[in-house]
């Protein structure tokens, strides 16, 4: 299993996932030629997708969507209202697929778990997307961690994580009102580079190997500092870190099987 992140910020959000051939788009909020771009610089044909999944409605996450459909006819899975509110905006015909918030389920070989995000959206869900004994978990756009995320991605191995602010650099910008700055610091806004980091902390033991910071603002965050507050907060560990640009998408992040190495040790010795 592996993923890439296809561009993520607040000009829009993607990632794609691949195992054994198959391949998962999550969110469309690039236009529809960058997605189209984007998926073939990494070696994915568009219209091989299996599914696109949504985590919410807003534009930075489905805005590609309407364009991209009229072109390649690709399943959309959603939460039902968020389902509902794309499809109210939508002009391009596709195959819609609902699903309960929290719900599980298994689609085109995949197994997918979903879980409530606590952000200022209709019905706003992550996934952990497993296959096998690999698992990426997808959490972005998110105000807090609560109890149900953290329990669900417990386990996950790559993880695709919102760090969309520094608190400082939040405070100091003039561009935003306080209002703005309120929502975006909120319960239901977007996590802090602490928040992310602490999380980090809390799925290292579990199993987490690979991390994409994403959602990183333009303004009031830089991947430097995002980088350096989850490592700050990890200390001594082997975790694969980057953050995710806005205009390119990242390499293509492995999730390899661990393995046992013992039995070439034994076939060694015995043959001395």
């Amino acid at each position: 299993m592996r993923f890439a992140v296809l561009g993520s910020g607040s000009g829009g959000n993607a990632t794609v996932i691949e195992c054994e051939g198959k391949y998962l788009l999550i969110d469309a909020g690039l236009s529809a030629k960058q997605l189209g771009l984007r998926l073939e610089a990494l070696g994915v044909n568009p219209g091989k997708l299996t599914g696109i999944f949504l985590t919410h409605e807003h534009g930075d996450h489905v805005r590609g969507l309407d364009v991209f459909l009229r072109k390649w006819q690709v399943p959309v899975v959603a939460s039902l209202m968020t389902g509902r509110v794309v499809q109210e905006k939508m002009k391009s015909q596709a195959e819609w697929i609902a699903f309960e918030g929290g719900q599980s389920f298994t689609w085109k070989g995949f197994e997918v778990k979903t879980f409530a995000l606590p952000h200022d959206a209709v019905e706003p869900v992550g996934y952990v997307i497993s296959k096998g004994d690999r698992s990426v978990g997808i959490a972005t756009d998110l105000g807090h961690v609560d109890a149900a995320v953290l329990r669900t991605l417990m386990g996950v191995e790559g993880l695709v994580l919102e760090a969309n602010y520094e608190w400082r650099m939040l405070e100091a910008d003039t561009k935003r009102p306080f209002g703005t700055k309120q929502r975006i610091s909120s319960q239901h806004g977007h996590l802090s580079n602490e928040q992310a980091a602490d999380l980090v902390v809390e799925l290292i033991p579990a199993g987490l190997k690979r991390v994409v910071l994403g959602h990183l603002s333009s303004d009031c965050n830089c991947p430097q500092v995002a980088e350096k507050a989850v490592r700050d907060k990890v200390g001594e560990s082997s975790l694969e870190l980057c953050c995710a640009p806005q205009d390119v998408a990242t390499p293509w992040q492995n999730l390899e099987p661990e393995v046992d190495l013992s039995f070439y040790g034994e076939l060694f010795s015995s043959s001395q």
